[in-house]
């Protein structure tokens, strides 16, 4: 099998696509997953995304694993390395569509750069206190809980634990610091922080749009100090930056 590897935003993930690949449809992909994913047993990755055939009209459509082996509908920095991986191996155009477990995603591909159009964002609930901060709850593909606060040193895995496994939701903090969104995520699936997460950033930005006056257009940076770009068209949140390629492989 014929994997590659990509990086976007310190998000890694491995890629491969079962377009003409009859064998993959035998494989436990979750179990796959878990093994190619370990970052001591395996290739390392944040998550697992694999290429199939449309069953639309779209260019593609793609199954994403988390390292856990849980399947997830959606992940902005994964969709960001499908589109480059897609075009790269002539599956797509620089632009494409894609089906996801969260409906259909556009992106466009200029160099090493990828934009996409994330799914319409959904409000989850009415801002809420817990555990001592204000919570807001928004579905931008997957669910995130969002809590902007002054210090993102307050950042508390043992606060995150807790909200992800209540609302089974990832967990963001946040703090908009007059120039750039700052966001740190604790993501599940992964079960700890990461060094980026599209959709977290995604639902940060909205809360930010939604409740304290951030702008349609702002620059989001996550642990990994990428600066990435998130606009609001009024219905959709557009999410871009550079992707790298790491390397291709085979595994047996």
């Amino acid at each position: 099998m014929q994997i590659s590897k990509y990086n976007a935003s310190g998000n890694d993930f491995i890629i491969f696509q079962a377009i003409d690949n009859a064998k993959f449809y035998s494989i436990n992909r979750s179990d796959l997953a878990v093994r190619l994913c370990d970052r001591f047993n395996g290739v390392g990755a944040d998550g697992l995304i694999i290429i199939k055939r449309s069953k639309g009209d779209s260019d593609f459509a793609w199954e994403f694993y988390n390292s856990d082996g849980s399947e997830a509908a959606m992940c902005g920095n994964g969709s960001r390395a499908a589109a480059l991986y897609a075009y790269k191996n002539q599956i797509c155009d620089n632009s494409c569509s894609f089906e996801t477990g969260a409906g259909i995603i556009r992106a466009t591909t200029n160099e090493n750069s990828v934009e996409v159009a994330l799914s319409q964002p959904k409000r989850l609930s009415e801002p809420f206190y817990e555990m001592g901060l204000e919570w807001s709850f928004y579905d931008t593909g997957v669910p995130h809980l969002v809590s902007f606060v002054d210090d993102l040193a307050k950042f508390d895995l043992e606060i995150c634990k807790a909200m992800r496994k209540k609302y089974n939701a990832n967990v963001n903090y946040a703090k908009f610091d007059g120039k750039i969104l700052l966001v740190r995520t604790f993501e599940r699936g992964v079960e700890n922080e990461t060094n980026a997460c599209g959709t977290g950033m995604a639902a940060a930005f909205f809360t930010g749009f939604e409740r304290f006056g951030l702008d349609k257009k702002a620059s989001v940076m996550p642990k990994s100090k990428e600066i990435l770009s998130l606009r609001f068209d009024g219905q959709t949140i557009h999410f871009g930056g550079k992707v790298s390629h790491i390397f291709d492989t085979a595994i047996y």
